[in-house]
Formats: C-alpha cells, sequence, structure tokens
C-alpha cells in the first residue's frame, strides 16, 4: 500500500482477515464484538494510521459532529478563556469546534453565518456583533440550532448564556464607593452591544442606590478598536487619551469604573500625572481581571468573569437544544466576583 494512499476499513479488515462488518462495529465500540477483537482491531487500526471518514460517517448519521464558534477576539483574554472550555466540553461530548472571528465586524459576521450554512455544522455558539444583529436567523431557519454567548439578541428567540453584568456593576460600585461619595464616572467602550448597555444600567442604578446626582457622574466613551483587526480590542493609550483631558486636580470623581482593566491602565497614568493618587484621591474599579491586574501599584480592584462556566453552560445547552429542538428558550445570566484590592482602599 503506498504511503500517500488513505488507509481504509477494508485495508485493515484484510490485514486481520475479518470482515468490514466486524471492523466497523468493533472500532465503534458495538456490543456484537468480543473484547479480544475489539482490541486486536484498534491495535491494528493504529498501527496501520487509520482515521474515520468523517464526512463518509456525516453522510450516514446526518451529522457533521462539528459545532460552530463565532466570537469577536480571541485575543481578549474573557474570549481565549472561553474558546478553551467550548472545545473541552464539545470534545467530552463527541463534537469537534469550528472557529470563526469576527473582529465585531457586521460584514465578517455575515461572513462567517454562510460559512456555517456551507459547511453544515449541528450547531452553533455566537457572540453577536450588535444588539440587533439579523444574520444569525439564516442559522435558525436552516434548522441549526444556536446559543448566544455574552451578548443577547432580544426578541429573537435564541437560547444565550452570559453574565449578569448589571447587577456585577451596580453591586461593586455600591461596595467600593467612599463614603460620602458625590462623583462617579464611568469609562465605557463605544460599542452598540448588550453588554455596554448593561454596564452603563448598572452604573445608573448603583448611583440611584448610593444617592449620587446623575448631573455630576459622566459616562466618557472610548474608542474601540475592536473592527479594526487589532491584536488586543483595547489599548491603554485611548482611555489615557481620554482620561488626561478631562481628570484634573479640581476636576475629577471620587470613583473611576472602567469597562475593563485596559482602560484601567491608561486611567492610572491619567491620575497619577496630574498630580493625584490611587486611591487616596480616586478610586479605580475595573473589569475582567486580566492577569495583570494583581501586579498593577496599586493592585486594581476588579470584576472577575466566570468565562469557563459560560462556555460550559453553553455547550451544555447547545447538546440539549439539538437533542430537543422545541424546547422552550432559555436565558441564563452567571454571576461575576468582585475581587477586591488596593486601588479602592481595601
Amino acid at each position: 500500500m503506498a504511503r500517500s494512499q488513505r488507509v481504509t476499513l477494508r485495508d485493515v479488515a484484510d490485514r486481520l482477515g475479518l470482515s468490514v462488518n466486524t471492523v466497523s462495529r468493533a472500532l465503534a465500540g458495538k456490543d456484537q464484538v468480543s473484547e479480544d477483537t475489539r482490541a486486536l482491531v484498534s491495535a491494528e487500526a493504529k498501527r496501520l494510521g487509520y482515521v474515520p471518514n468523517s464526512h463518509a460517517r456525516s453522510l450516514v448519521s446526518g451529522r457533521t459532529m462539528v459545532v460552530g464558534l463565532v466570537i469577536t477576539n480571541p485575543s481578549n483574554p474573557f474570549y481565549a478563556a472561553l474558546i478553551s472550555a467550548v472545545e473541552r466540553q464539545c470534545r467530552a461530548g463527541g463534537y469537534s469546534v469550528l472557529l470563526l472571528v469576527t473582529e465585531d465586524s457586521a460584514d465578517n459576521e455575515e461572513r462567517a453565518v454562510q460559512e456555517l450554512l456551507r459547511f453544515g455544522v449541528d450547531g452553533v455558539l455566537g457572540v453577536a456583533t450588535e444588539s440587533s444583529s439579523d444574520v444569525w436567523d439564516a442559522l435558525r431557519e436552516a434548522g441549526i440550532p444556536v446559543v448566544q454567548l455574552s451578548r443577547d439578541i432580544p426578541g429573537r428567540g435564541l437560547d444565550f448564556v452570559g453574565i449578569d453584568v448589571e447587577s456585577a456593576i451596580r453591586d461593586a460600585i455600591v461596595r467600593v464607593a467612599p463614603p460620602g461619595v458625590r462623583r462617579i464616572w464611568l469609562l465605557e467602550e463605544d460599542l452598540r452591544v448588550s453588554t455596554v448597555a448593561a454596564r452603563i444600567a448598572g452604573f445608573r442604578r448603583a448611583l440611584d442606590d448610593l444617592g449620587v446626582a446623575h448631573e455630576h457622574s459622566l459616562v466618557l466613551k472610548v474608542p474601540t478598536r475592536r473592527t479594526s483587526g487589532a491584536s488586543l480590542p483595547w489599548s491603554p493609550d485611548d482611555a489615557y487619551a481620554l482620561a488626561a483631558n478631562v481628570i484634573t486636580p479640581g476636576n475629577h470623581p471620587d470613583l473611576v469604573v472602567t469597562a475593563n482593566d485596559y482602560v484601567a491602565l491608561g486611567v492610572y497614568r491619567a491620575i497619577r500625572e496630574c498630580g493625584l493618587s490611587v486611591p487616596d484621591d480616586v478610586r479605580v474599579l475595573g473589569y475582567g481581571d486580566h492577569p495583570f491586574a494583581a501586579y498593577l501599584q496599586p493592585a486594581l480592584t476588579t470584576i472577575r468573569l466566570p468565562a469557563d462556566e459560560v462556555g460550559t453552560a453553553g455547550v451544555d445547552l447547545l447538546l440539549r437544544r439539538m437533542a430537543d429542538p422545541d424546547r422552550p428558550r432559555t436565558s441564563t445570566r452567571l454571576p461575576a466576583e468582585l475581587v477586591e484590592r488596593q486601588s479602592t482602599g481595601r
């Protein structure tokens, strides 16, 4: 047999003097085959380098055993952890993962959906580019189950697994705000997605709970780099440029809440350069608990996101949806954890 040829079931069967059906049943773990025969077939298949033909198997079963995963940017630490969790959980269920990246581009998102339709995946886990995105309807109309991760698309009737962002932000602000707080600023990413809207809603709820006048507090939008194809979706430079223009010794908040820990890096520099200090003059709250957060000076108080739990729960929900397409829609929001460090005076 030439080494360039693909090893087939018949090749394994001929080497052992068995029928193709017996070899097939042995490799599939069927009960009709003895343990000795199964072990013999498995060893010979491994020696010959036999790899099952997934395309042929899908023609028989009607399934590809592949799940599509659409995310915005794998360099985002949250999504990097999410990918690992999804791949691990899918592998445990016998599925492979087809990963597609959108960089938060609506055009890339549409191309990703079309690619998934062409491939004929069994199900899809997706992070939408915008709260109003409707390209996902094409998958559902084709009979492909979809579970949205992290970002919800209201009104689409899709299953969702994400984080209770609004409560996480509200609870964190109320806990870390200094006594007698008068002004709180939120430096938020300039994106039309559900997670951004939830952070702003949680921020405003916290103002009400603390009795802080809304007119004395600000929501400042940091330009996003997500749609530019940059290796990282954020830059501390953008947050620094914005914060340096508004934070002065005579005009600064008691607490700055940031959309992610990279924004907090820029805020730290702006505060320091105008002669103020963290946390004595301005407290800083991050979001994401990126690896560097604990090593800043002072160490950054931040919100740790359950990426692993979101990925695992998303796969479990998708598998249930694939098994029962008519089950009621499920929406799950997991709690996040406040990690208190020195940037808020703890």
